[in-house]
């Protein structure tokens, strides 16, 4: 029986050990190919039959080419195979869906912020810490995707005793968020400068270049300015949707460009158009481009 588990890599992992544990399997206690491993010479001993029965084993395929025959091989031989196999091949899936032969576990992964952080707050409610809604926030932040370093975080959490607030999760993480350049701009137009400043400056550490920033705020703000005729154009609000459509963008930039857009006018965004132009030759006539990117956020901010 060849098991597919699919999706996210750490998630399908999980969902793997439940399953081979439910089998009477333990996961720990099954030989692991992976990598240049995963090979016919290789696997073909481990699925034969001993005097104990049947075989099994884990098959990791991240970052692996399947080799033509291995999943023949896997499919004669009668062997319970778990597969963690985060993208399969449409025929490896099929393999994965047949009847008597395979069985399939996915195990999708949370990919938008709101969705991040609920999944750390239900991990964290699994593991009963009392984790703040400003806390699961941070995580989402500081991890992103990686569902894993979010997890260990939460096992070295549960260590401690109380409510854990955003200040006492920083605290143990050690890190700072990473910048939002749309979350700069939003502060910018909304007359924040500090917290604009905040955003520049976190993207600046993580190793943002400034001239590839000055890129997305060029880019960004062309968006804004397209909302902005667009409000004007219509008499009024403009949905996400019809932005998104209209803009030929996803919905998640054309949100964020809307709720800028909104707290703008024509001659304000011709004027703040100006000052991006002016930034930009500074920075490519040899200017201090940091210096030059604080200068222009706090423009913005006026």
């Amino acid at each position: 029986m060849i098991l597919g588990f699919s999706g996210n890599h750490f998630l399908a992992e999980e969902k793997a050990r439940e399953v081979m544990q439910a089998r009477g399997l333990p996961l720990r206690d099954l030989p692991r190919i992976g990598g240049d491993d995963v090979r016919l010479e290789t696997l073909a001993p481990l699925l034969a039959p001993s005097l104990f029965g049947e075989a099994a084993l884990l098959l990791d395929l991240e970052g692996v080419k399947v080799p033509a025959g291995v999943m023949d091989l896997l499919a004669r031989s009668g062997a319970t195979v778990a597969v963690l196999d985060a993208t399969p091949a449409a025929s490896r899936l099929k393999l994965y869906e047949k009847p008597g032969v395979g069985e399939h576990f996915p195990s999708p992964a949370p990919s938008k912020p709101g969705e991040v952080q609920g999944w750390v707050t239900a991990r964290a409610r699994q593991l009963g810490l009392k984790l703040d809604r400003d806390a699961a926030q941070y995580l989402a932040e500081v991890f992103g995707t990686d569902l894993a370093g979010m997890a260990a975080e939460l096992n070295k959490l549960s260590l401690l005793d109380g409510p854990l607030n955003r200040e006492a999760v920083q605290r143990v993480v050690g890190r700072e968020p990473p910048g939002d350049s749309f979350a700069m701009l939003g502060a910018a137009t909304s007359g924040r400068p500090g917290e604009a400043l905040l955003q520049l400056r976190r993207l600046l550490a993580s190793g943002e270049d400034p001239f590839r920033l000055m890129g997305a705020v060029v880019w960004q703000y062309s968006l804004v300015a397209r909302c902005v005729a667009l409000q004007q154009e219509s008499g009024g609000p403009v949905s996400e949707a019809v932005a998104a459509q209209r803009l030929n963008v996803k919905p998640y930039p054309a949100k964020k460009a809307l709720e800028v857009a909104r707290r703008l006018n024509e001659p304000r965004i011709r004027a703040q158009l100006g000052r991006i132009l002016d930034a930009d030759q500074a920075m490519k006539s040899g200017q201090d481009a940091g210096a030059v990117m604080e200068r222009l956020i706090v423009q913005l901010s006026v």
